[in-house]
Protein backbone atom coordinates (compact mmCIF):
# COMPACT_ATOMS: atom_id res chain seq x y z
CA UNK A 1 0.00 0.00 0.00
CA UNK A 2 1.01 3.82 -0.60
CA UNK A 3 2.27 5.18 2.65
CA UNK A 4 1.11 8.96 3.52
CA UNK A 5 3.64 10.47 5.56
CA UNK A 6 0.42 11.58 7.85
CA UNK A 7 0.40 8.20 8.97
CA UNK A 8 3.63 9.02 10.16
CA UNK A 9 3.53 11.96 11.96
CA UNK A 10 0.12 13.20 12.42
CA UNK A 11 -1.15 13.03 16.13
CA UNK A 12 -4.68 12.61 15.03
CA UNK A 13 -3.93 9.47 13.50
CA UNK A 14 -1.87 8.02 16.10
CA UNK A 15 -4.52 8.50 18.40
CA UNK A 16 -7.10 6.74 16.04
CA UNK A 17 -4.74 4.09 14.98
CA UNK A 18 -1.78 3.70 17.23
CA UNK A 19 2.61 3.31 15.99
CA UNK A 20 2.51 2.65 12.09
CA UNK A 21 4.25 -0.47 12.74
CA UNK A 22 3.22 -1.92 8.96
CA UNK A 23 4.20 1.68 7.60
CA UNK A 24 7.90 1.15 9.08
CA UNK A 25 7.82 -2.39 8.43
CA UNK A 26 7.43 -1.30 4.57
CA UNK A 27 9.82 1.84 4.67
CA UNK A 28 12.43 -0.33 6.20
CA UNK A 29 12.96 -2.32 3.18
CA UNK A 30 13.13 0.59 0.88
CA UNK A 31 15.86 3.48 0.24
CA UNK A 32 15.38 6.27 2.82
CA UNK A 33 12.19 8.28 1.77
CA UNK A 34 11.39 11.63 1.97
CA UNK A 35 7.60 12.80 2.58
CA UNK A 36 6.03 16.25 2.23
CA UNK A 37 2.64 15.73 4.13
CA UNK A 38 0.07 18.23 4.64
CA UNK A 39 -0.13 20.55 7.08
CA UNK A 40 3.29 19.78 8.30
CA UNK A 41 7.04 20.51 7.94
CA UNK A 42 8.48 17.95 5.05
CA UNK A 43 11.22 15.44 6.80
CA UNK A 44 13.44 11.95 6.09
CA UNK A 45 11.54 9.18 7.91
CA UNK A 46 14.52 7.09 9.42
CA UNK A 47 13.20 3.60 10.55
CA UNK A 48 16.38 1.25 10.12
CA UNK A 49 18.15 0.62 13.71
CA UNK A 50 21.96 1.14 12.05
CA UNK A 51 20.53 4.88 10.10
CA UNK A 52 19.62 5.98 13.35
CA UNK A 53 22.49 4.92 15.30
CA UNK A 54 24.78 6.89 12.89
CA UNK A 55 22.66 9.77 12.93
CA UNK A 56 23.00 9.69 16.43
CA UNK A 57 26.08 9.63 16.69
CA UNK A 58 27.04 12.79 14.30
CA UNK A 59 26.17 15.71 16.55
CA UNK A 60 28.14 17.86 14.27
CA UNK A 61 26.41 17.18 10.85
CA UNK A 62 22.87 16.29 12.22
CA UNK A 63 21.78 18.76 15.23
CA UNK A 64 19.47 18.82 18.25
CA UNK A 65 19.58 22.49 18.58
CA UNK A 66 16.85 23.23 15.59
CA UNK A 67 13.74 21.54 17.36
CA UNK A 68 13.21 17.84 18.68
CA UNK A 69 9.89 17.63 16.76
CA UNK A 70 8.43 18.16 13.44
CA UNK A 71 6.06 21.28 13.39
CA UNK A 72 2.87 22.04 11.52
CA UNK A 73 2.49 24.62 9.58
CA UNK A 74 0.16 26.86 12.09
CA UNK A 75 3.33 26.00 14.89
CA UNK A 76 6.28 26.82 12.25
CA UNK A 77 4.60 30.22 11.60
CA UNK A 78 4.29 30.93 15.24
CA UNK A 79 7.81 29.94 15.82
CA UNK A 80 8.86 32.17 13.50
CA UNK A 81 6.74 35.02 14.23
CA UNK A 82 6.19 34.43 17.60
CA UNK A 83 3.91 36.64 19.76
CA UNK A 84 5.51 34.76 23.52
CA UNK A 85 9.35 34.88 23.25
CA UNK A 86 10.51 31.09 24.86
CA UNK A 87 13.89 31.44 26.38
CA UNK A 88 14.74 28.39 27.83
CA UNK A 89 16.10 25.20 25.96
CA UNK A 90 16.17 21.86 27.72
CA UNK A 91 19.54 19.47 27.86
CA UNK A 92 17.35 17.24 24.89
CA UNK A 93 17.41 20.43 22.54
CA UNK A 94 21.71 21.46 23.34
CA UNK A 95 24.19 20.68 20.89
CA UNK A 96 27.96 19.97 21.44
CA UNK A 97 29.27 21.50 24.04
CA UNK A 98 26.78 23.19 25.45
CA UNK A 99 24.70 19.56 26.14
CA UNK A 100 28.09 17.91 27.50
CA UNK A 101 28.22 20.78 30.08
CA UNK A 102 24.61 21.10 31.17
CA UNK A 103 24.01 17.21 31.30
CA UNK A 104 27.36 16.70 33.66
CA UNK A 105 24.87 18.49 36.12
CA UNK A 106 23.04 15.84 37.18
CA UNK A 107 24.66 12.76 35.46
CA UNK A 108 26.18 11.78 38.69
CA UNK A 109 22.48 11.09 40.55
CA UNK A 110 21.46 9.20 37.21
CA UNK A 111 23.98 6.46 37.46
CA UNK A 112 23.32 2.96 38.57
CA UNK A 113 25.10 3.75 42.36
CA UNK A 114 23.04 7.07 42.47
CA UNK A 115 19.79 5.00 41.71
CA UNK A 116 20.52 2.66 44.75
CA UNK A 117 19.71 5.05 47.25
CA UNK A 118 16.02 5.34 45.87
CA UNK A 119 15.31 1.59 46.15
CA UNK A 120 13.20 2.32 48.59
CA UNK A 121 11.24 5.20 47.15
CA UNK A 122 10.75 3.02 43.56
CA UNK A 123 9.58 -0.02 45.41
CA UNK A 124 7.20 1.58 48.00
CA UNK A 125 5.66 3.34 45.47
CA UNK A 126 4.81 -0.01 43.46
CA UNK A 127 3.62 -1.85 46.20
CA UNK A 128 1.67 1.09 47.04
CA UNK A 129 0.10 1.55 43.85
CA UNK A 130 -0.90 -1.98 43.66
CA UNK A 131 -2.69 -1.93 47.11
CA UNK A 132 -4.96 0.68 46.12
CA UNK A 133 -6.55 -1.61 44.07
CA UNK A 134 -8.07 -3.90 46.45
CA UNK A 135 -8.38 -7.59 46.02
CA UNK A 136 -9.82 -7.72 42.67
CA UNK A 137 -12.05 -5.79 40.53
CA UNK A 138 -11.78 -3.39 37.35
CA UNK A 139 -10.24 -0.47 36.59
CA UNK A 140 -8.36 1.83 34.08
CA UNK A 141 -4.55 0.84 34.87
CA UNK A 142 -3.29 4.01 33.30
CA UNK A 143 -5.29 6.02 36.29
CA UNK A 144 -4.32 3.44 39.12
CA UNK A 145 -1.00 2.30 38.02
CA UNK A 146 0.88 3.60 35.38
CA UNK A 147 0.68 7.24 35.89
CA UNK A 148 0.87 7.00 39.55
CA UNK A 149 3.98 4.88 40.17
CA UNK A 150 6.60 7.30 38.49
CA UNK A 151 4.36 10.39 39.90
CA UNK A 152 5.47 9.39 43.19
CA UNK A 153 8.97 8.65 42.49
CA UNK A 154 9.66 11.23 40.51
CA UNK A 155 7.49 14.14 42.92
CA UNK A 156 9.45 12.60 46.01
CA UNK A 157 13.24 13.35 44.63
CA UNK A 158 12.60 16.35 43.04
CA UNK A 159 10.54 17.86 46.33
CA UNK A 160 7.01 17.57 45.18
CA UNK A 161 4.73 17.59 47.91
CA UNK A 162 1.68 14.79 47.83
CA UNK A 163 -1.05 17.01 47.87
CA UNK A 164 0.76 19.14 44.73
CA UNK A 165 0.96 15.98 42.53
CA UNK A 166 -2.29 16.24 41.14
CA UNK A 167 -1.81 19.67 39.79
CA UNK A 168 1.57 18.37 38.58
CA UNK A 169 0.39 15.20 36.62
CA UNK A 170 -2.52 17.48 34.77
CA UNK A 171 0.43 19.98 33.79
CA UNK A 172 2.72 17.77 32.49
CA UNK A 173 -0.44 15.69 30.87
CA UNK A 174 -1.05 18.63 28.70
CA UNK A 175 2.37 19.36 27.93
CA UNK A 176 2.85 16.10 26.70
CA UNK A 177 -1.06 15.84 25.36
CA UNK A 178 0.14 16.59 21.86
CA UNK A 179 -3.36 17.39 19.85
CA UNK A 180 -5.13 15.59 21.71
CA UNK A 181 -8.11 18.14 22.75
CA UNK A 182 -9.17 16.01 26.06
CA UNK A 183 -5.63 16.92 27.49
CA UNK A 184 -5.92 20.44 26.36
CA UNK A 185 -6.93 23.30 28.56
CA UNK A 186 -10.15 24.71 27.19
CA UNK A 187 -10.78 28.04 26.25
CA UNK A 188 -7.16 29.38 25.32
CA UNK A 189 -5.24 29.47 22.22
CA UNK A 190 -2.35 27.35 22.15
CA UNK A 191 0.12 30.23 22.70
CA UNK A 192 -1.83 31.43 25.99
CA UNK A 193 -2.14 27.46 27.08
CA UNK A 194 1.52 27.33 26.51
CA UNK A 195 2.15 30.40 28.46
CA UNK A 196 -0.09 29.38 31.18
CA UNK A 197 1.76 25.61 31.04
CA UNK A 198 5.30 27.95 31.70
CA UNK A 199 4.05 29.80 34.70
CA UNK A 200 2.47 27.50 37.11
CA UNK A 201 5.33 25.38 36.39
CA UNK A 202 7.94 27.79 37.18
CA UNK A 203 5.30 29.32 40.24
CA UNK A 204 5.89 25.44 41.44
CA UNK A 205 9.26 24.35 40.82
CA UNK A 206 10.34 28.00 41.67
CA UNK A 207 9.28 27.27 45.33
CA UNK A 208 11.08 24.07 45.57
CA UNK A 209 14.36 25.88 43.96
CA UNK A 210 14.12 28.99 46.45
CA UNK A 211 13.47 26.46 49.59
CA UNK A 212 16.20 23.81 48.76
CA UNK A 213 19.09 27.26 47.92
CA UNK A 214 17.96 28.38 51.59
CA UNK A 215 17.05 25.21 53.00
CA UNK A 216 19.34 22.42 51.36
CA UNK A 217 18.92 18.26 51.65
CA UNK A 218 20.54 15.07 50.17
CA UNK A 219 18.45 14.98 47.08
CA UNK A 220 18.24 15.83 43.68
CA UNK A 221 16.21 18.98 44.05
CA UNK A 222 18.88 20.36 45.96
CA UNK A 223 21.60 18.98 43.85
CA UNK A 224 19.86 21.14 40.89
CA UNK A 225 18.93 24.11 42.98
CA UNK A 226 23.07 24.95 44.23
CA UNK A 227 23.89 23.33 41.04
CA UNK A 228 27.29 24.79 39.40
CA UNK A 229 29.12 24.42 35.72
CA UNK A 230 32.41 23.32 34.98
CA UNK A 231 33.41 27.07 35.16
CA UNK A 232 32.36 27.61 38.75
CA UNK A 233 29.39 29.60 37.72
CA UNK A 234 25.49 28.80 39.53
CA UNK A 235 23.06 27.37 37.18
CA UNK A 236 20.85 30.11 35.74
CA UNK A 237 17.46 30.25 37.19
CA UNK A 238 15.81 29.45 33.39
CA UNK A 239 18.08 26.96 33.29
CA UNK A 240 17.38 25.43 36.75
CA UNK A 241 14.06 25.48 35.71
CA UNK A 242 14.51 23.45 32.60
CA UNK A 243 16.17 21.15 34.67
CA UNK A 244 13.61 20.24 36.58
CA UNK A 245 11.22 20.57 33.56
CA UNK A 246 12.72 17.71 31.52
CA UNK A 247 13.42 15.63 34.56
CA UNK A 248 9.88 15.28 35.26
CA UNK A 249 7.87 15.53 31.68
CA UNK A 250 10.85 13.25 30.32
CA UNK A 251 10.59 10.45 32.98
CA UNK A 252 7.04 10.94 34.14
CA UNK A 253 5.60 10.42 30.53
CA UNK A 254 7.71 7.86 29.16
CA UNK A 255 8.14 5.44 32.06
CA UNK A 256 4.25 6.00 32.24
CA UNK A 257 3.81 4.53 28.75
CA UNK A 258 6.36 1.94 29.18
CA UNK A 259 4.50 0.61 32.15
CA UNK A 260 1.52 0.64 30.28
CA UNK A 261 2.99 -1.18 27.26
CA UNK A 262 4.07 -3.62 30.29
CA UNK A 263 0.32 -4.26 30.81
CA UNK A 264 -0.29 -4.47 27.23
CA UNK A 265 2.18 -7.07 26.36
CA UNK A 266 1.18 -9.40 29.15
CA UNK A 267 -2.70 -8.87 28.43
CA UNK A 268 -1.98 -9.65 25.13
CA UNK A 269 0.46 -12.66 25.80
CA UNK A 270 -0.27 -14.08 29.00
CA UNK A 271 2.26 -16.95 28.70
CA UNK A 272 4.75 -14.70 29.06
CA UNK A 273 3.47 -13.14 32.17
CA UNK A 274 3.12 -16.98 33.41
CA UNK A 275 7.19 -17.23 32.97
CA UNK A 276 7.35 -13.86 34.77
CA UNK A 277 5.40 -15.61 37.27
CA UNK A 278 7.28 -18.50 37.18
CA UNK A 279 10.71 -17.38 37.33
CA UNK A 280 10.93 -13.85 38.60
CA UNK A 281 14.58 -13.79 37.96
CA UNK A 282 13.46 -12.59 34.21
CA UNK A 283 12.60 -9.01 35.07
CA UNK A 284 16.03 -7.53 33.95
CA UNK A 285 15.57 -8.92 30.49
CA UNK A 286 11.87 -8.62 30.77
CA UNK A 287 12.45 -4.56 31.33
CA UNK A 288 14.39 -4.34 28.37
CA UNK A 289 11.76 -5.95 26.18
CA UNK A 290 9.09 -3.36 27.60
CA UNK A 291 10.99 -0.94 26.65
CA UNK A 292 11.67 -2.26 23.01
CA UNK A 293 7.98 -3.04 22.17
CA UNK A 294 6.34 0.28 23.68
CA UNK A 295 8.93 2.61 22.68
CA UNK A 296 7.59 5.58 24.44
CA UNK A 297 9.77 8.22 22.38
CA UNK A 298 8.37 7.53 18.99
CA UNK A 299 10.59 10.01 17.33
CA UNK A 300 13.17 12.59 17.47
CA UNK A 301 14.03 15.24 14.97
CA UNK A 302 17.11 16.15 13.65
CA UNK A 303 17.82 19.13 11.47
CA UNK A 304 21.25 18.94 8.84
CA UNK A 305 24.03 21.36 9.59
CA UNK A 306 25.75 20.99 6.16
CA UNK A 307 24.54 19.86 2.80
CA UNK A 308 26.03 16.24 2.75
CA UNK A 309 25.25 12.94 1.16
CA UNK A 310 23.87 10.25 3.34
CA UNK A 311 22.69 6.94 2.21
CA UNK A 312 23.00 7.74 -1.55
CA UNK A 313 20.62 10.70 -0.96
CA UNK A 314 22.25 14.45 -1.57
CA UNK A 315 21.12 16.45 1.74
CA UNK A 316 20.56 20.01 1.97
CA UNK A 317 21.54 22.35 5.22
CA UNK A 318 18.40 22.52 6.73
CA UNK A 319 16.79 18.84 5.86
CA UNK A 320 14.53 17.45 8.73
CA UNK A 321 15.30 13.64 9.44
CA UNK A 322 12.65 12.20 11.66
CA UNK A 323 14.73 9.28 13.62
CA UNK A 324 12.01 6.87 14.35
CA UNK A 325 13.28 4.42 17.60
CA UNK A 326 9.77 2.59 17.79
CA UNK A 327 10.79 1.21 13.85
CA UNK A 328 14.25 0.50 14.69
CA UNK A 329 13.23 -1.55 17.71
CA UNK A 330 11.44 -4.12 15.44
CA UNK A 331 14.42 -3.70 12.80
CA UNK A 332 14.42 -7.68 10.92
CA UNK A 333 17.85 -6.87 11.05
CA UNK A 334 19.09 -6.82 14.41
CA UNK A 335 16.03 -8.71 16.16
CA UNK A 336 15.18 -12.40 15.68
CA UNK A 337 11.24 -12.13 15.50
CA UNK A 338 10.96 -8.53 15.93
CA UNK A 339 7.20 -8.37 16.71
CA UNK A 340 7.51 -11.19 19.28
CA UNK A 341 7.23 -9.75 23.01
CA UNK A 342 9.36 -11.96 24.69
CA UNK A 343 11.08 -11.29 28.00
CA UNK A 344 13.96 -13.44 27.96
CA UNK A 345 15.68 -11.71 24.93
CA UNK A 346 19.34 -11.67 24.72
CA UNK A 347 20.65 -9.73 23.56
CA UNK A 348 18.38 -6.78 23.18
CA UNK A 349 19.77 -3.69 21.22
CA UNK A 350 16.82 -1.48 21.15
CA UNK A 351 17.04 1.90 21.05
CA UNK A 352 14.52 2.84 23.25
CA UNK A 353 16.37 5.09 25.16
CA UNK A 354 18.12 6.90 22.53
CA UNK A 355 21.98 6.47 21.37
CA UNK A 356 24.97 8.48 22.17
CA UNK A 357 25.25 11.48 23.72
CA UNK A 358 21.62 12.21 23.64
CA UNK A 359 20.88 8.53 25.67
CA UNK A 360 18.16 9.31 28.27
CA UNK A 361 19.60 10.51 31.14
CA UNK A 362 17.12 8.53 33.24
CA UNK A 363 17.73 4.93 31.88
CA UNK A 364 18.64 3.87 35.20
CA UNK A 365 16.21 5.46 37.22
CA UNK A 366 12.72 4.26 34.52
CA UNK A 367 14.45 0.43 34.42
CA UNK A 368 14.37 0.65 38.64
CA UNK A 369 10.88 1.69 38.41
CA UNK A 370 9.77 -0.56 36.03
CA UNK A 371 11.63 -3.50 37.59
CA UNK A 372 9.78 -2.85 41.00
CA UNK A 373 6.19 -2.87 39.65
CA UNK A 374 7.21 -6.17 37.75
CA UNK A 375 8.32 -7.06 41.27
CA UNK A 376 4.82 -6.34 42.53
CA UNK A 377 2.97 -8.42 39.25
CA UNK A 378 5.20 -11.43 39.75
CA UNK A 379 4.46 -11.97 43.56
CA UNK A 380 0.98 -10.47 43.78
CA UNK A 381 -1.16 -10.50 40.21
CA UNK A 382 -3.35 -13.76 39.81
CA UNK A 383 -4.31 -13.17 37.21
CA UNK A 384 -6.12 -10.41 34.84
CA UNK A 385 -7.83 -9.89 31.31
CA UNK A 386 -8.62 -6.81 29.06
CA UNK A 387 -11.79 -5.33 30.55
CA UNK A 388 -12.09 -3.03 26.91
CA UNK A 389 -10.33 -1.63 24.09
CA UNK A 390 -7.11 0.53 24.93
CA UNK A 391 -7.54 4.31 23.98
CA UNK A 392 -4.23 6.26 22.31
CA UNK A 393 -3.48 9.73 23.29
CA UNK A 394 -3.34 11.72 20.14
CA UNK A 395 0.71 12.53 19.75
CA UNK A 396 3.30 11.52 18.14
CA UNK A 397 6.08 12.07 19.99
CA UNK A 398 5.55 10.24 23.13
CA UNK A 399 3.12 7.99 22.49
CA UNK A 400 0.71 5.32 24.21
CA UNK A 401 -2.41 4.80 25.84
CA UNK A 402 -4.43 6.85 27.99
CA UNK A 403 -6.90 4.47 29.12
CA UNK A 404 -6.45 0.68 29.73
CA UNK A 405 -9.59 -0.82 31.06
CA UNK A 406 -8.43 -4.30 33.22
CA UNK A 407 -10.68 -6.94 35.60
CA UNK A 408 -7.53 -8.41 37.63
CA UNK A 409 -7.02 -10.69 40.90
CA UNK A 410 -4.55 -9.68 43.55
CA UNK A 411 -3.44 -11.63 46.84
CA UNK A 412 -1.55 -10.29 49.24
Amino acid sequence: MAIDGLDLISSARYGAAGPPHEQWRQLRSQPLRYFEPTDYEPFWAVTRHADIMEISGRPDDFCNGEGIVLLTDEQAYRRDNPTIPMVMKTIIEMDPPDHRIFRKVASGYFTPRGIERLDEIVSTSAKAVIDSLGSEGEADFVEKITQQHPLRVLSTILGIEPEQEQQLLELTTQLFGGDDPELQREGETRDEANMALFMDFFTMFNAIIQDRRANPRDDLATMLATATLENGEPLGDIETLGYYLIVFNAGHDTTRHSLTGAFQAFLENPDEFQRLRDDPSLRKTAVEEIVRVSAPVNYMKRTATRDLVFDGHDIEKGDMFALFYASANRDESVFDDPDRFDIGRSPNRHLGFGWAEHYCLGAHLARASISALLEQLAARMEWMEPAGAADYVASSFVVGPKRLPVRYKISG
